[in-house]
């Protein structure tokens, strides 16, 4: 049976009307099929009816996108803090949390790991750029196609390390803030030479990881962005819903 993930939006303004639209880059969904899950987009509605989507799903997926904003994690904005997307910070923290209650597998991506993050309990950083201890470019600036771009040291005990097969990973970089103080239930287990955490995991049996970088848009042919989907959709499988 193939597991239905649930894939987090981003909130798109309608430039020229009072309207708006949700959605996931593209590259999302192609890992997800190719590793054989079916994604479902998830827009950002109310909060109430987050247990209801997930009453569908298998697995959550939360993508990259805005800045969280920082008075949910119990901090005043810094003057170099990005935009914001208010309906998704209403409906996807609320939707993490019941997710982590639940059991249910997570893997969060560039924000989707501070989402993560900041769902429990944990706090961010909210600018690299002007922060002095992170001493590597994180935003690169590739041309001519997907690259990788720093290393991450991974902790050798962790679920990361098993499911990359390897204690050092080259990966991208597209963020300017970072996990900070990590959440309750998780623990950081992937650094770059910096000491900014580029990956989270949760402490319990359920599949939850988060990662910093953006293993969707490397190629197919990327073997850590293949085995990162691969142990997630067989995850989500193995927990695979009936209804």
């Amino acid at each position: 049976m193939t597991p239905r993930i649930g894939v987090t939006t981003t909130t798109l303004a309608n430039t020229g009307s009072y309207h708006t639209a949700t959605g996931a880059n593209g590259s999302y969904l192609g890992w997800l099929e190719r590793a054989g899950a079916l994604p479902v987009l998830i827009p950002n509605l109310a909060p109430e009816l987050a247990g209801g989507y997930l009453d569908l799903l298998d697995g959550l997926l939360l993508t990259g996108g805005l800045d969280v904003h920082p008075l949910l994690f119990g901090a005043e904005p810094d003057k170099n803090l990005g935009e914001v997307d208010v309906p998704r910070d209403r409906f996807e923290l609320p939707l993490v949390r019941q997710a982590l209650e639940r059991e249910l597998p997570i893997f969060g991506i560039c924000r989707g790991i501070q989402a993560l993050n900041v769902a429990a309990g944990g706090t961010l950083r909210q600018d690299l750029v002007s922060d002095p201890v992170a001493r590597l470019q994180h935003w690169q600036k590739p041309v001519g196609g997907p690259m990788v771009h720093h290393s991450v040291s991974v902790e050798p005990d962790s679920r990361l390390a098993g499911v990359v097969g390897q204690e050092k990973v080259a990966v991208n970089s597209y963020h300017h803030q970072a996990v900070d103080r990590v959440g309750e239930g998780l623990r950081a287990v992937g650094f770059a030479l910096d000491g900014t955490i580029e990956a989270v995991e949760g402490t319990g049996e359920a599949f939850v990881l988060g990662v910093q970088w953006h293993p969707e848009v490397m190629g197919p042919e990327d073997a850590v962005s293949t085995a990162l989907f691969d142990a997630f959709v067989a995850a989500c499988g193995v927990g695979r819903r009936e209804t």
